[in-house]
């Protein structure tokens, strides 16, 4: 029996929805099934804290000690900058240093100078007021004996003016006193202007050699040398980047969930990876960032479907002593899943549960 054309295109049509239903049923057969509610799953990327190795002076990079992809330890020399004017710098400041040292000897001399100069006023007022004392005396006697006529006017007249010019010469001895006096006090006021010139130069030099050693850059952290940013010779500005880090020891990955989820989520919630360079290993981790904000999120939320669109970012921060006991196997941008026990009290299904050994480091 020949069918029509137009039974040909009815079978064809069936043939095709009998094709489709078969390969949606092939592929729920096919596709692994899900792990419940009581574990949240999305995909990701390894991701690691950076860190930029920069000059705190401007100045020429006079040499750079590590290459790209190599490990540096913390304290490690990873660059130099040229420090020729900054060593200049500093002999100019160790010689002010110097030189405001020999202005305190020579404080120290003047007030050694002004305290002999004051003790040898003192001495003369002493003196000068011995000799008053006898000149007030002897024309005391000299007005006794005029008045018994036993000496003439003359005499008497010549003692009073002993007696005055002693007086006199004590005064003058006193002015000599407070004259040493503050003689003393402006040498002792050289000696603290020295003292404080010293100080002065003495933080210069510190200072100088403070930008000295900055001039050497080092790695504060176990990281990775991710790029070399500048070369030998060239000129940097202050804070002018040098290399650029990975930090080995700060290791996560960054996935979404949807609000429902993510709201379940809580700091140090166990989180398990799966790398798609290693997935027949599964890694520990735990959560330590979740996001406050939404991401992809409209302007205005209003019906339950646009709040499921809601995704929130959470991070799941590799295991630091993993991290240490495979450091160099350490690599970011590596793609994988990340998988997140919402219930405390269900159990991890055996295809997700930890497989590498952790060894603690020392």
């Amino acid at each position: 029996m020949t069918l029509s054309p137009r039974r040909w295109k009815l079978l064809a049509l069936l043939g095709l929805v009998l094709l489709a239903a078969l390969a949606g049923l092939a592929w729920r057969w096919l596709t692994p099934a899900g792990y419940g509610e009581s574990i949240a799953a999305g995909n990701g990327r390894i991701e690691a804290t950076e860190i930029d190795i920069a000059t705190k002076l401007a100045g020429r990079v006079d040499s750079i000690l590590v290459s790209e992809g190599d490990f540096v330890e913390p304290e490690q020399i990873v660059a130099r900058m040229n420090v020729d004017s900054l060593t200049a710098e500093r002999r100019q400041a160790e010689a002010e240093r110097q030189r405001a040292r020999h202005a305190l000897q020579t404080a120290r001399a003047g007030v050694a100078q002004a305290d002999s100069q004051r003790a040898a006023a003192v001495a003369t007022v002493g003196q000068r007021d011995a000799e008053q004392d006898a000149a007030r005396r002897r024309y005391e006697r000299s007005s006794s004996l005029l008045q018994r006529n036993v000496i003439s006017r003359q005499q008497v007249d010549d003692d009073r003016a002993s007696m005055l010019s002693a007086r006199a010469a004590l005064a003058a001895a006193e002015a000599q006193v407070s004259a040493a006096e503050a003689s003393v006090g402006a040498a002792r006021s050289q000696v603290i202007e020295a003292e404080s010139a010293i100080e002065a130069a003495q933080a210069s030099v510190e200072r100088v050699q403070s930008d000295i050693d900055d001039s050497t850059l080092r790695a504060d952290r176990l990281a990775r040398v991710q790029y070399r940013i500048v070369e030998p010779g060239e000129v940097v500005g202050a804070g002018g980047k040098v290399l650029n880090l990975v930090d080995l020891t700060d290791v996560y990955m960054t996935f979404f969930l949807p609000t429902e989820q993510a709201g379940r989520v809580v700091l140090g919630d166990e989180v398990h990876l799966i790398l798609d360079a290693a997935p027949d290993y599964v890694l520990p981790a735990r959560v330590s960032f979740v996001s406050s904000v939404a991401q992809f999120t409209p302007k205005t939320v209003e019906t339950r479907n646009e709040r499921e669109k809601l995704m929130f970012r959470v991070r799941g921060r590799l295991d630091a002593d993993l991290l240490h006991q495979h450091i160099q196997q350490v690599k970011t941008g590596l793609p994988g899943m990340a998988y997140v026990k919402l219930d405390p009290q269900a159990e991890w299904p055996e295809s997700l549960r930890v497989n590498v050994r952790i060894d603690a480091t020392p």
